[in-house]
């Protein structure tokens, strides 16, 4: 099971790459349905100076159009980074049943950092979750993507 993850956690750190080659904070995510890649998303929050453009609102945006439906019922959502408040909420809107990320945010990780909004009882939907794959990874394409940036300012 961890080699899937793994492999499809790569891809979502393709997209991280593409994130950071825009100058946006480079975070990728991937939408896998029967183990294949339906949807990908990468930040664009700073390119289209819209809030909501987070790398999971743009895979799941991608991926309900492709389904024909807002429920993801039967996806895996991969991320190279734990999601903040308002990705894990869509993950819970839309239903999505395994949340499988990267690296922890200490700063704006709600699902193990910060918080854990996925242990509040009262949500209706409970995703699973795997964190930690390829952790390194994704902290480094992160801490590379902000030390340059300090030293550019």
């Amino acid at each position: 099971m961890l080699e899937k993850h793994e492999k499809f956690m790569k891809e979502a750190l393709k997209q991280a790459k593409i994130a950071a080659s825009f100058d946006e904070v480079p975070v990728g995510a991937v939408i896998t349905k029967d183990d294949e890649i339906i949807a990908v998303g990468h930040n664009l929050r700073e390119s289209e100076q819209n809030p909501l453009f987070h790398a999971e609102i743009i895979a799941i945006n991608k991926a309900a159009e492709k389904l024909g439906t807002w429920r993801l019922s039967d996806c895996t959502l991969y991320v190279t980074l734990e999601p903040c408040a308002m990705c894990a909420g869509a993950i819970i809107n839309a239903r999505i049943p395994m949340l499988v990320y990267g690296a922890s945010d200490p700063k704006g990780g709600v699902i193990n950092s910060v918080m854990n909004l996925y242990e509040i009882k009262e949500f209706n939907h409970h995703p699973e979750v795997i964190g930690g794959v390829l952790a390194k990874e994704g902290g480094e394409i992160i801490s590379n993507f902000f030390k340059r940036k300090r030293k550019t300012e």
